[in-house]
């Protein structure tokens, strides 16, 4: 019998870290999240290049640049106005704030900074403009359905 490595329309169980250049974690999922390779799918190509072939309990390292991760930051999407002009439940740093432009387009806003009577919302992914490295090991692979080479698989790794 041979072994199942990852490889087009296998689903395939994933467990990973996020972290940024000084190697703190941003980001982590213990529990496995599954994907469709070569499929409809939430992964970064990089990351998905990397697991090709890799069969379960074998682990990659990926780092990629802001620009081929979360993008750079970007300085439009930075508001600060008087804490007194916002509602008292976001007044605190990392609330949520859904925010409508005239075209109609809703972007979620984070409280990043709260300072001298100022709170500063961004609108930036919390990864923007950072160089990260995706730690992934492969949990499980398996045969996709014909409906999920189609549609992917309900629980898609959040990555992009």
């Amino acid at each position: 019998m041979t072994t199942p490595t990852v490889s087009k329309h296998k689903v395939v169980s994933i467990s990973y870290s996020i972290l940024d250049e000084s190697g703190t974690v941003l980001e982590q999922s213990d529990i496995p999240v599954s994907y469709v390779h070569g499929g409809p799918n939430q992964m970064f190509p990089e990351v998905e290049q990397a697991l090709e072939g890799k069969a379960v309990g074998e682990r990659v390292e990926v780092t990629l640049p802001p620009e081929k991760a979360f993008g750079a930051s970007d300085p439009n999407l930075t508001f600060t106005d008087d804490i007194d002009n916002v509602p008292p439940q976001f007044r605190h740093v990392g609330a949520e704030v859904e925010m409508q432009n005239e075209a109609g387009d809703v972007r979620t806003f984070i409280v990043s900074k709260i300072e001298d009577g100022r709170l500063t919302v961004d609108g930036n992914h919390p990864f923007a403009g950072k160089t990260i490295t995706f730690s992934v090991t492969v949990n499980d692979i398996r045969d996709a359905t014909a409906e999920e080479k189609i549609q992917g698989v309900s629980q898609s790794p959040v990555m992009h």
